[in-house]
């Protein structure tokens, strides 16, 4: 199998090195727009640098890996759905729901396969959250709560680029609780704070937000997150039920401390950003995309399952930037799930 892997930076390192030793996978072609990052990158895996996109659909490959710039994301997702060929891509499909759609509509007017990069499907925390709300160990689940937080913010320069907080990092919450819980959201309510360095409001975004959000069978979630939470990056979700009540994400990293006499000590090491914490479930995602590729398993996150958590991280925004209540009937792009 040949991988064309389209962007460097640092997830396209990751995804590359992980396909690079994949026993399934032949060979890779890499471009970037950086051709030079591409070029040592393919020198130090011992594969093929390529000058640019057309290279990478005209040598041939057998699928695709899209880890560019979100801008580029829809594009080269249609390119590849022209092609025949089945694609990997980071989230979001696009920053805009038009786009989204629009990209969404070639790939299944092709009939070929899109799996979307949500890696904290294939996290064993959030794996075994899943397992155990489906199973009924926690009764009726009446509150969840999920937070994001990371330990430093990003460049000034790419804040205008992202799509803003809920967008770009929460929108990881949102497709978590909706796989976890097997529910929809309902509606939204959410709030956002500048209050942190001015680049926040130069950009128009907001360093810290919170949302309230009522899934379609009553229960209530809230997902906070933050771009500066000096203790370590913290991402757990802590879901209660009548019977139970687990939480993701609390181990001996875990950047929080406890103000008990006899409370666990803080973190000797805390987890320093998601590319460490999430590591094991990077690489599980992308063996699954090799697996789908070669026809062995169904796509675990397809483009609508991306759309929904979009979706969701719109009715956010609106809500945030008109301060009241969103219905997520009144975001375009409807209901459709594969809670399989």
């Amino acid at each position: 199998m040949r991988i064309g892997v389209i962007g460097t930076g640092r997830i396209g390192t990751i995804h590359a090195n992980t396909l690079s030793r994949h026993r399934d996978v032949g060979s890779l072609i890499l471009t970037d727009a950086d051709a030079s990052r591409a070029q040592e990158l393919a020198h130090r895996l011992g594969e093929t640098a390529a000058p640019g996109v057309e290279e990478i659909f005209r040598w041939g490959v057998d699928a695709v890996v899209i880890t560019t710039a979100t801008s580029a994301h829809a594009e080269l997702i249609g390119r590849a759905a022209r092609s025949g060929l089945p694609v990997f891509c980071e989230k979001p499909i696009a920053l805009d729901l038009p786009g989204t759609l629009s990209a969404i509509a070639e790939v299944e007017t092709a009939g070929t396969v899109l799996q979307m990069g949500f890696q904290r499907r294939f996290d064993a925390g959030y794996r075994g959250a899943r397992e155990a709300v489906r199973s009924g160990r926690l009764g009726r689940l009446h509150t969840v709560r999920a937070l994001t937080s990371d330990r430093t913010p990003p460049p000034a320069a790419w804040l205008p680029l992202s799509g803003g907080l809920y967008r770009d990092t929460l929108i990881h919450d949102f497709d978590v609780l909706r796989w976890v819980t097997g529910r929809e959201v309902a509606d939204v309510y959410a709030a956002g704070s500048d209050a942190g360095p001015a680049m926040f409001r130069e950009a128009g975004d907001v360093d810290t937000g919170a949302a309230l959000l009522t899934l379609d069978d009553g229960t209530l979630a809230t997902v906070t997150g933050a771009r500066l939470n000096g203790a370590g990056y913290d991402v757990r979700m802590e879901l209660a039920g009548e019977l139970d009540q687990i939480v993701v994400g609390l181990d001996d990293r875990t950047p929080i401390a406890s103000t008990e006499p006899t409370g666990p000590p803080a973190a000797d090491k805390p987890w320093t950003g998601f590319l460490e914490r999430f590591g094991p479930a990077y690489e599980a995602e992308l063996n699954a995309f090799v697996e789908v590729v070669r026809g062995e398993r169904a796509n675990p996150c397809d483009g609508r399952e991306a759309l929904q958590a979009l979706r969701v991280a719109e009715a956010c925004e609106l809500s945030r930037r008109e301060r009241r209540p969103v219905h997520l009937a009144e975001i375009p792009g409807g209901t459709a799930s594969a809670f399989a």
